[in-house]
C-alpha cells in the first residue's frame, strides 16, 4: 500500500473541499466565526489583504475619474419599494430595524422600545438612497457625468454562511454613476468591468470569463448585468464582480433628472457595479493547496519573512545583524507601487516550525539564514509557488538585487497554474447526455470534484435554463463576449442556437 504523503492542511482538497477551505482559513489565521450568527471577524492577515485589494482598485477607480462619498446604512422601506423588481429581488435578504432605543423592563433587564414611524432596511446595496441624493444634485447636463464609489459594509441576511463566501454582513465597494446619455452609460458599464477584470487577473493572478448573464441571473431592476467569472479548485464558478447597466429605470424611480442641451429635462442614465470581501475567498479557492494558503504576491500582507536560524547567542546576534544589512538595502525597494513589506520571526520554536507556520500563511518568499548561509554571504529562499522542500541558495548581492524579479515570477506561475487548471477542466458539449453526466456525481451521498465549464448551446429559453438548474444545480454563468457565431442546438431543447455560453455549478 502506497504511502500517503503528509500534508499541512486536512482533509486535503480531494478528500473534502469545503472543510479543506476552512481549514486554510483558519490555519492561515484569515478570519473566523464571530458570536453574532452568520457574521465574521476579519483578522489583520486577511484584513490586510482587503486593504491591498482596496488600494489597488481605489487608485484605478480614481484613475477613470471616480470620487469617493458615504451615504447612509439605513435606507427607509418607502424609498426601497420605489423599483418593484428590485424590492423583490432582495425582500427575502433584507434586516430591517423598526425601533430606536432599549429601555428598563423593569426586571433588571431591557426591552425594545420607540417604535419608528417608518421601519429602514439595514443597506443590501445603495442604489435607492443614492437616488435620492443624486436627485438633489443633478440639475443640469453640465453636473453629469456624476461618477461616485463608496466603501463600506453591506447586510443580507443569509441562512447558510461561510466565512467570505456567503455572510451577513460583508465588506465591499459600490460604485453608482449617473450620465446624459444611454452610450456613456454603457461605456462606463463596459469599462469598469475591464478594471475588474484587469484586476482579478493582473493582481489576484486569476483569470476570468467576461461576459453578460442572462435576464434570470440579472441584478434587480438592471437593464443588463456584465460578469467576470472565475474557476475554482472543485470546478465550481465564482462570480468576481459585476457591472449593472440601470438604464433609466432607478432614475424614474428617484427621481433623477437632468435639463439637457436644448432645455428640455429628461432622466439620467445610470450604472452600478461592485466587488467584496468574497474576493478572498476566491484567492483561497483558486490558488490554496494542500499545504495551506498561496497567495500572489501584490496583494500580499508581506513579501517575505527572514527565518534566523541559531544555537547560540552569538551566531543569533551575526544573524541578525546580516538580516538588518539586508532589510536595508531592500526596504528601499517598490513593488508595484507598495514599499517591500518583511517580516522577521524569531520566536523560540524550531526552524521547522517556523517554516510551516509560514507556508500555511501563504508568504511568497521565506528566506532562512543559519551559520552556514552567514558564512558564505548567501541565504536560503523557499517560494510558495514550489514545492516546501524546493529551496535556492543566492548569495546576499543577487538575492537584493532579484528579489522583485523573483516576486514577478511567482505572481505569473501562480496565474498560470490557474489558467491551466481552468483550461483542463472546461469542454464544449453537444450531447444532453454527456452534459448531464458531466455535472452528475458519481457519488451521490458524498459528491466528488467532479464537473467544470461546459460551453454548451442555449435556444435562449428561460424554460431550458430553469430546468437544467432544478435537474443538476447547474447555472449559465455568462454569455461569453468572446463566444464566436455558430449553429447549433440547445442542449436541453435541441431548438436552434447560434453561440454557446458557460454552464457550471456556482457558488
Amino acid at each position: 500500500m502506497a504511502k500517503k504523503n503528509r500534508t499541512a492542511i486536512n482533509p486535503t482538497r480531494m478528500e473534502n473541499y469545503p472543510q479543506w477551505y476552512q481549514e486554510v482559513i483558519k490555519a492561515a489565521d484569515l478570519a473566523e466565526n464571530s458570536d453574532v450568527r452568520g457574521c465574521m471577524v476579519i483578522k489583520p492577515w486577511g484584513y490586510t489583504i482587503w486593504e491591498n485589494i482596496q488600494r489597488i482598485l481605489d487608485d484605478k477607480f480614481k484613475e477613470t475619474g471616480h470620487k469617493n462619498a458615504y451615504f447612509p446604512l439605513f435606507i427607509p422601506k418607502s424609498y426601497f419599494e420605489k423599483e418593484a423588481e428590485h424590492v423583490e429581488g432582495f425582500a427575502k435578504e433584507c434586516a430591517v430595524v423598526t425601533h430606536s432605543k432599549l429601555v428598563d423592563d423593569g426586571k433588571g433587564g431591557l426591552k425594545v422600545g420607540g417604535e419608528l414611524p417608518e421601519p429602514y432596511i439595514v443597506r443590501p446595496t445603495s442604489e435607492t438612497i443614492i437616488g435620492a441624493s443624486f436627485s438633489k444634485w443633478i440639475n443640469s447636463y453640465r453636473d453629469l457625468p456624476l461618477l461616485i464609489n463608496q466603501w463600506a459594509n453591506v447586510v443580507r441576511w443569509e441562512m447558510r454562511t461561510r466565512l467570505f463566501l456567503r455572510t451577513s454582513e460583508f465588506l465591499w465597494q459600490e460604485g453608482h454613476t449617473a450620465h446624459s446619455t444611454e452610450k456613456d452609460a454603457w461605456d462606463e458599464t463596459n469599462k469598469m468591468l475591464e478594471v475588474y477584470a484587469d484586476f482579478c487577473e493582473n493582481s489576484l493572478a486569476i483569470p476570468v470569463i467576461k461576459g453578460k448573464k442572462t435576464p434570470s441571473e440579472r441584478f434587480p431592476g438592471a437593464i443588463e448585468t456584465l460578469c467576470i467569472e472565475t474557476m475554482m479548485q472543485d470546478k465550481k464558478a465564482l462570480q468576481a464582480g459585476t457591472s449593472h447597466f440601470l438604464g433609466q429605470n432607478f432614475a424614474k424611480s428617484s427621481n433623477i433628472k437632468f435639463q439637457n442641451k436644448e432645455g428640455n429635462l429628461e432622466y439620467a442614465w445610470t450604472t452600478s457595479w461592485g466587488v467584496s470581501t468574497r474576493l478572498i475567498g476566491a484567492l483561497i479557492m483558486a490558488h490554496s493547496d494542500d499545504n495551506g494558503f498561496v497567495i500572489p504576491p501584490r496583494v500580499a500582507p508581506s513579501h517575505l519573512v527572514f527565518i534566523p536560524i541559531y544555537k547560540s547567542d552569538e551566531e543569533r546576534t551575526k544573524i541578525m545583524n546580516f538580516i538588518d544589512e539586508i532589510k536595508a538595502e531592500i526596504s528601499k525597494l517598490y513593488y508595484h507601487g507598495r514599499k517591500l513589506v518583511m517580516e522577521i520571526d524569531d520566536r523560540d520554536v524550531s526552524g521547522s516550525e517556523k517554516g510551516w507556520y509560514w507556508i500555511k500563511k501563504g508568504i511568497p518568499l521565506k528566506v532562512e539564514i543559519g551559520p552556514r548561509d552567514l558564512a558564505s554571504n548567501s541565504v536560503f529562499v523557499g517560494r510558495r509557488d514550489m514545492e516546501p522542500r524546493d529551496k535556492k541558495s543566492y548569495s546576499k548581492e543577487d538575492f537584493c538585487g532579484n528579489v522583485k524579479n523573483i516576486l514577478d515570477e511567482i505572481q505569473e506561475n501562480i496565474y498560470k497554474k490557474a489558467l491551466n487548471f481552468r483550461t483542463e477542466n472546461s469542454r464544449e458539449i453537444d450531447d444532453k447526455e454527456e452534459f448531464y453526466n458531466y455535472f452528475t456525481p458519481k457519488n451521490k451521498k458524498n459528491p466528488e470534484i467532479h464537473g467544470g465549464f461546459a460551453y454548451s448551446h442555449w435556444c435562449g429559453d428561460e424554460q431550458c435554463e430553469k430546468k437544467i438548474k432544478e435537474d443538476l444545480k447547474v447555472t449559465i454563468r455568462a454569455i461569453p463576449f468572446d463566444a464566436k457565431e455558430e449553429d447549433g442546438k440547445c442542449i436541453y431543447c435541441g431548438k436552434p442556437s447560434t453561440k454557446r455560453v458557460v454552464f457550471a455549478k456556482n457558488y
